[in-house]
């Protein structure tokens, strides 16, 4: 049964791809209602952990440069990363543990288990992880797909119209090749959400081995780490869900060609 048939677009499509345009949009719109309860439950512990002073009394960016000393990481730099929309980050290129200005000379359990979870990172890069190593050569090209699908429909679009008459034949494998490197970024979201537990968990094993934390604020850490976690997991389903919904799209798309060709 036809679903969509009343809006010009849909006309020509079949109605099974009709109603699974309709399912995906659903569940992007739930998954995005989850996302933004998520958030606020992420934002709530990171500033209520953020105001709780740890047992160490020490800011993240002394924690960060006492556990990088105790691995042998010296040559690491801690930096303060002043924005709020770039979060705590390691960077292998760089060789920098980057911490907001809002947490790293904080004494707080936020601080330390940031500066910590960021510090183990690059402690499992200089002991070559496998999964670092991964995310470490590809990373660009997960930040990559995601934004070249449509660039590389309008370059598709623009070899049509000049050299092939507007015959889609370019446009096609653009979108293919558009929705392959966006298919290869989702892959490599979910080995970047391995390592950032394995680092989550070696953080804490390093505070507990330096006596910086207590077993209640361990438990405070693993809560954090945990909804970041969830958060993650929620971005990388909308991505799938976003992926799909492009795929149907460009089916869809097709389909109204094809009906519009045939009519003329």
């Amino acid at each position: 049964m036809p679903l969509l048939d009343e809006y010009e677009y849909f006309q020509n499509v079949n109605p099974a791809l009709q109603w699974a345009i309709f399912i995906v949009g659903i569940l992007i719109i739930a998954v995005g209602v989850v996302s933004v309860g998520v958030s606020l439950w992420l934002m709530y512990k990171y500033i209520k952990f953020n105001r709780t002073t740890n047992s160490a009394n020490i800011n993240g960016r002394d924690a960060a440069r006492k556990l990088l000393d105790q691995n042998g990481l010296q040559h690491i730099a801690v930096s303060t990363w002043g924005s709020f929309i770039f979060g705590n980050s390691y960077s292998h290129y760089f060789n920098k543990v980057r911490l907001r200005r809002l947490t790293q000379k904080k004494k707080s359990i936020t601080a330390l288990a940031m500066a910590a979870e960021k510090t183990a990172l690059a402690v499992l890069d200089q002991e070559d992880d496998p999964d670092m190593r991964t995310r470490v050569r590809l990373t660009p090209l997960m930040y990559f797909g995601p934004i070249a699908f449509l660039p590389l429909i309008i370059i598709g679009a623009l070899i049509d119209y000049i050299l092939f008459s507007f015959t889609g034949v370019a446009t096609i494998i653009a979108a293919l090749v558009g929705l392959s490197l966006y298919a290869i970024s989702f892959v490599l979201a979910i080995k970047v959400l391995k390592t950032e537990v394995k680092a989550q968990r070696r953080a804490l094993q390093m505070l507990v081995d330096e006596n910086m934390v207590t077993a209640e604020e361990t438990a405070m850490m693993q809560e954090l780490f945990h909804i970041y976690n969830i958060q993650y997991v929620n971005d990388i389903v909308m991505a799938c869900l976003e992926m799909i919904m492009r795929v149907l799209n460009f089916v869809a798309d097709q389909q109204d060609a094809k009906a519009f060709t045939r009519d003329n």
